[in-house]
């Protein structure tokens, strides 16, 4: 049987330090981590994506975690964290554009993730300046995910708390999954 590297999947809203935790738990775990390609659309064009721009965001996505699991096969890592998963923009999608055509893939593409960290509106704040997203507050999209990793059966962590005792909440979780 071929190595496959552990997913691990952080979920939540934007600013509650997705990316701060993402990085620090490919740093510890010595893994690799898969940026949010939501943000790069934000970064690259200066705005959210528009909802016939939803579909490629997710491809992108999905192209972008594959091709870093490909990349830890190769180097023998056995952590993937990924910075959120398809998921997420199926949600905004939904939010946005009451279009909820983006779930059935998003869901059917969740079953790699190992484990899902959901990141609550009350965590740290990650350092987007200014916020990448506006319209949608954080709590309703908490709740969105939170509903949506419910029906899914996957398994979930919530993590909250600030800086280590976060990281440590989030190394704990990942731990249970080699023991």
């Amino acid at each position: 049987m071929a190595f496959e590297p552990i997913r691990i999947c952080l979920m939540g809203a934007e600013c509650t330090g997705k990316t701060t935790l993402a990085r620090a738990l490919a740093l510890h775990f010595s893994g690799l981590w898969v940026p949010d390609c939501r943000h790069l659309f934000l970064d690259q064009h200066g705005r959210p994506p528009r909802e016939d721009e939803q579909t490629s965001v997710m491809r992108a996505q999905c192209e972008q975690e594959e091709r870093v699991v490909a990349q830890a096969r190769q180097m023998a890592c056995h952590h993937v964290i990924c910075d959120t998963a398809p998921l997420l923009t199926a949600i905004y999608n939904d939010l946005y554009f009451a279009d909820t055509c983006l779930y059935a893939s998003a869901q059917a593409l969740y079953v790699g993730y190992a484990l899902t960290l959901l990141l609550p509106p009350d965590a740290e704040q990650g350092q987007d300046s200014p916020p990448r997203d506006v319209g949608q507050p954080r709590a309703l999209v908490h709740q969105h995910v939170k509903n949506a990793l419910r029906s899914m059966h996957y398994p979930c962590i919530e993590v909250s708390g600030v800086g280590e005792s976060r990281l440590q909440a989030a190394i704990s979780a990942v731990q249970t999954l080699t023991l």
